[in-house]
């Protein structure tokens, strides 16, 4: 089972559009879920330790302009 069902994929997606940042499932993703938030895939991040139950991610800034493109904000 594909655990990103039921979410939009707004960055590099399969239609050739994308920040080229990587080619395959692997690296940076910005997600839209049914509920009105985002997932980011990325990076694993080390630039403080959060809370539990968090995580911190690293995205170019070249994946969140693709994502607002994407949502045409």
């Amino acid at each position: 089972m594909d655990t990103r069902s039921g979410l939009t994929r707004l960055t590099n997606t399969s239609n050739g559009s994308g920040s080229g940042e990587c080619s395959q499932n692997d690296c940076p993703n910005v997600y839209r879920t049914g509920q009105a938030t985002f997932v980011i895939q990325g990076a694993a991040s080390s630039a403080f330790v959060p809370p539990d139950g968090e995580g911190l991610v690293e995205i170019p800034e070249s994946v969140l302009r693709e994502a607002v493109r994407a949502l045409g904000w």
